[in-house]
């Protein structure tokens, strides 16, 4: 398989725009809450409060988690030998990981990796949600390799933070 078929999507949590108003966040989080207790699909208005967070206006200034994110992306994109590359969120910020995959699937990827910045075990994102959105995913593309680069090494984890903390001494 040529690498031009191949993909990587970069995960991140996603965060709250400063100049997005509270109110809709907290609404969101009510109707998420209520929605997850009786394990029902999300209503219109939760789908349409979503997205309009997520498509929310940003700014370096108002969402540094997303200029973050950004960077660390085209940092790895620039270790990949041109595989096709795209960032996600999980929450408050486009593009979903759906949509992600989506995009890399029509640009021709076939093998999509997932990778995610939040590599502590335990984590909801990282552990339950990201592998439920893949399984949903796999049978809307049966042609496409969807995997998941998780769990972490945790190793290779401690010594990143290990030369991390040397480097700071």
């Amino acid at each position: 398989m040529s690498d031009s078929m191949k993909g990587v999507v970069l995960v991140g949590h996603g965060g709250i725009p400063k100049d997005c108003p509270q109110e809709l966040v907290t609404k969101l989080k009510r109707l998420e809450g209520q929605r997850r207790a009786a394990k029902e699909p999300p209503s219109q208005e939760e789908l349409e409060l979503d997205q309009k967070i997520r498509r929310w206006p940003r700014t370096k200034a108002t969402d540094p988690y997303q200029s973050g994110l950004e960077a660390v992306g085209a940092t790895l994109r620039a270790h990949l030998n041109g595989v096709l590359f795209a960032t996600a969120y999980n929450e408050f910020c486009a593009p979903t990981l759906e949509e992600a995959v989506e995009d890399l699937v029509k640009q021709g990827a076939t093998s999509i990796t997932v990778l995610t910045t939040m590599f502590t075990p335990g984590g909801s994102h990282s552990e339950v949600e990201i592998p439920e959105i893949l399984d949903h995913l796999r049978p809307l593309y049966p042609t496409v390799e969807l995997r998941y680069a998780w769990p972490f090494d945790l190793q290779l984890i401690a010594k990143t933070l290990s030369e991390q903390l040397r480097s700071w001494s």
